[in-house]
């Protein structure tokens, strides 16, 4: 039963797999473009005053309390 899938089918079988690749490879490219569009948009939020200027060392822990004094 199971040769049965491999008989004849070499060169349609390889066409699945050029496919998939194919598909593979656009599904990678279109993830590393939305990727870099995500972190342009973290440097510019960044960027913008008022923005991750905040002074961490001057908060106790990420409760953002104050120190006790």
């Amino acid at each position: 039963m199971t040769g049965d899938r491999d008989k004849g089918g070499g060169q349609a079988g390889a066409r699945v797999k050029d496919s998939r690749q194919d598909r593979l490879k656009l599904a990678l490219r279109e993830n590393l473009k939305r990727r870099k569009s995500q972190a342009r948009g973290r440097e510019d939020v960044a960027s913008e005053p008022g923005h991750g200027s905040l002074d961490r060392g001057s908060l106790d822990d990420a409760g953002g309390n104050e120190p006790r004094r």
